[in-house]
């Protein structure tokens, strides 16, 4: 059976890709697996500079899910460039570079310091605050995402995969926007705004109060939105939100992805990704697949 599946042009192994933000760069789950198995890895989100992050608490287990706030805690594009991505990639699987900013500038600058580096693709990640736009993320406007989409594009020759924000009126408009700026594919859901309270102390239970919600709560959401998406836009999909299980995966591939991101699932298990993919096969002969691509968009609705 063939799990192998192309984006963008460039062929990865299986369609399993380890999400940004729950994997780090990998260092900590190579000690439980050869990473070479895996489709590709999307690294820590990355910024000009490094991150601190918010304060704690950021983490809130919630029913079937998590909060998030780390605040994308991270060393800076320039260690990553240098001390990190050069390991990185020698560990065998795709690499997908995550970038985020607060800025036009901060993309621009990111996009072009990647350029010629040992990474596969960007993925930008786009839901983070626009300063010099009040706050604005620049993933909630089909404006916005279509500008900052278009900027980075001129800026890079590397495939470029946006990842949309799910905390919008409808997520249509946004892929539509970054599939007419120039994005070569989209990854979508990020994670959904939402908060845990103490009744012990009447506080937030997170110091920033909110949090992205993310975890198999979400996957209905995630799954509604994909095949929405795929119907809208002609570029491929990367779907992801609450991928526990291969049968998970060749789901979010039925409503229209052509590959996949496991998120939360990695902070359960660490041999998370690794089961998926070696669970795919046979799941895979259960509904009669000899290719993973067959099951892409065959979704009866």
């Amino acid at each position: 059976m063939n799990t192998s599946v192309k984006l963008c042009g460039v062929e990865f192994r299986n369609p399993v890709i380890a999400a940004s933000g729950t994997f780090g760069f990998g260092e900590e789950y190579a000690q439980f697996y050869d990473l070479s198995v895996l489709g590709g890895i999307s690294t820590k989100g990355l910024t000009l500079e490094p991150r601190l992050g918010n304060p704690s608490p950021r983490i809130a287990e919630t029913p079937s899910g998590i909060l998030n706030s780390v605040g994308l805690q991270n060393p800076g594009i320039e260690a990553f460039c240098t001390e990190i991505l050069p390991d990185l990639a020698k560990s065998g699987t795709r690499i997908i570079a995550n970038v985020a900013g607060h800025s036009l500038e901060d993309y621009a600058r990111i996009v072009a310091r990647l350029e010629g580096e040992p990474v596969d693709m960007i993925e930008m990640n786009i839901s983070c605050p626009n300063v010099k736009e009040g706050g604005m993320a620049f993933g909630v406007r089909p404006e916005s995402v279509y500008e900052v989409t278009k900027l980075a594009r001129a800026r890079t020759t590397h495939p470029l995969v946006v990842k949309l924000t799910p905390n919008v009126a409808d997520i249509r408009d946004n892929a539509r926007a970054a599939e007419e700026a120039g994005a070569d594919a989209v990854s979508l859901i990020n994670t959904l705004t939402g908060m845990s309270v103490s009744l012990a102390t009447r506080r937030p239970v997170l110091e920033n109060v909110t949090g992205g919600l993310s975890g198999p709560c979400v996957k209905p959401i995630a799954l509604r939105m994909v095949r929405d998406v795929y119907r809208t836009v002609k570029i491929p999909i990367i779907g992801m939100g609450g991928i526990m299980t291969a049968d998970d995966a060749l789901e979010f591939m039925m409503c229209g992805a052509s590959a996949v991101m496991v998120g939360t699932a990695n902070l359960i298990s660490p041999r998370a990704c690794q089961t998926i993919v070696s669970d795919l096969t046979k799941a895979m002969q259960r509904y009669k697949l000899n290719d993973v691509t067959e099951i892409v968009g065959t979704l009866r609705a």
